[in-house]
């Protein structure tokens, strides 16, 4: 029966490209989770629409309907969190970003607009006629029941996960079989600066805390850290591969959770092949609802809630720019307010907010790369605030750890200099006179 129903809805990947008509609206799922197929070739069908808005949320194509700007007219992007490749062709003026807290990007965008097309993937159905949506939910399944039309990539080579991800066939408008790998993220390998900050981290994490944490050299380094621990815990926006040798080692084990006990948690999941092959078919993974999971009072409930996220740049009086240089959009807000909120909900939760003391940037006069401090007396001119001084809690470089917990500006002011590179100290402290916070 379902057999019979799932090939009557399987197209082409041209044929559901003409199904798209000018003044669309399109949503993409997260990721990978993304519709490859169909986003690979959405510039062809250029010359027979106008003004359609794909909305994404950290893509991992830079496909030419947003990547060749003589595609500009046909095609814009509006998007929940910036990649390099967005970066780039942000000039071109048809590439927007959609401010959110990520518990709230579908709620949200579905308040201000209905999407005609959801396209996205997922795994093949099985025996009672439900596929898999795999690697996330943070918004897919919300977007698929407000959509006019719901196309899927179906993809054998995508992991079977468990949680709030299974869809009918019923619920689908059209398939489209496709055979193409899954996008994965390179493990970062933690430099000198990550080791240090993730071992302080490490310091004030205990056996059976619940955590959270995202990727790159610093959560890698963490997660490094962390391989003596015990019983540890996972309610997570993002499953990354650092968590998967924790769980493959026995250190993630829920068992001292007291919400969802023996379960990692998260909306979705980003990494290697390593990580995909370890979620398929694996009970203990639950893949929810982003709305629910990235939700304070949610992550609240969880006792002994540990956030780890990290910052571009941070003030003096401890604004954190996590996305954005200056007015320019560099990644998004994703889900660093919603955890860092929840975790100090949490009976004995801590939030940390890491970041490197100093950075290099090109000199305007003389071409040369020079050495700048990101503890500021200041932000940049333009820059988005997305953790605020009122809701940080631990920040981290690699000369040490601050709690800004309930401190006065005075006292911030001196905490966070004494983790900022030794060579700028005197200058933070001078600022911070001049400019009147102390």
């Amino acid at each position: 029966m379902y057999k019979k129903m799932f090939n009557n809805k399987i197209i082409s990947a041209q044929e559901a490209l003409k199904k798209i008509k000018s003044n669309d609206t399109i949503v993409t799922g997260l990721g990978g989770s993304e519709a490859k197929e169909l986003l690979t070739n959405l510039h062809s069908i250029a010359s027979e629409v106008e003004n359609v808005t794909v909305t994404t949320c950290l893509p991992t194509v830079n496909a030419d309907y947003f990547m060749n700007d003589k595609y500009k007219n046909s095609f814009r992007m509006d998007g929940w969190f910036y990649t390099g490749g967005m970066r780039k062709v942000h000039k071109n003026g048809n590439i927007s970003y959609i401010p959110n807290h990520l518990h709230l990007a579908a709620v949200r965008r579905l308040d201000y607009i209905k999407p005609n097309v959801y396209i996205g993937n997922a795994t093949p159905p099985d025996g009672h006629g439900f596929v898999s949506l795999s690697l996330g939910n943070v918004y897919e399944k919300r977007m698929i029941e407000a959509a006019d039309l719901v196309i899927l990539e179906i993809n054998n080579k995508l992991p079977r996960t468990f949680g709030d991800v299974e869809l009918h066939v019923n619920d689908i408008d059209y398939m489209i079989e496709v055979d193409y790998d899954v996008p994965e993220i390179p493990d970062a390998q933690p430099n000198e600066k990550d080791l240090k900050i993730g071992a302080y981290i490490a310091e004030y994490i205990n056996d059976g805390d619940c955590i959270q944490l995202g990727i790159g050299g610093i959560p890698n380094a963490v997660t490094a850290s962390l391989m003596n621990k015990k019983d540890l815990g996972v309610h997570t926006e993002m499953i990354t591969t650092g968590m998967m040798k924790l769980a493959k080692a026995g250190v993630i084990t829920g068992k001292q959770k007291n919400f969802n006990k023996g379960k990692m948690v998260a909306a979705f999941a980003l990494g290697t092949k390593e990580l995909y092959d370890f979620m398929d078919n694996n009970p203990s993974i639950m893949i929810m609802d982003g709305n629910w999971v990235n939700d304070p009072y949610i992550v609240g409930q969880n006792h002994n809630q540990v956030s780890i996220n990290t910052t571009i740049e941070i003030d003096l009086t401890g604004q954190c720019a996590s996305e954005s240089i200056g007015s320019r959009q560099f990644s998004g807000t994703g889900g660093q307010v919603d955890t860092a909120i929840g975790a100090q909900r949490s009976q004995n939760g801590r939030a940390f907010i890491a970041l490197y003391s100093t950075t290099k940037i090109k000199d305007k006069d003389t071409g040369e790369r020079v050495e700048i401090s990101k503890i500021v007396p200041q932000l940049k001119a333009g820059a988005a605030v997305t953790l605020s001084r009122n809701d940080v809690d631990y920040v981290v470089t690699e000369y040490g750890v601050v709690n800004l917990r309930g401190t006065s500006i005075r006292d911030r002011v001196n905490k966070l200099i004494s983790i900022a590179h030794p060579k700028f100290r005197e200058e933070l402290y001078k600022e911070a006179l001049k400019t009147g916070l102390i």
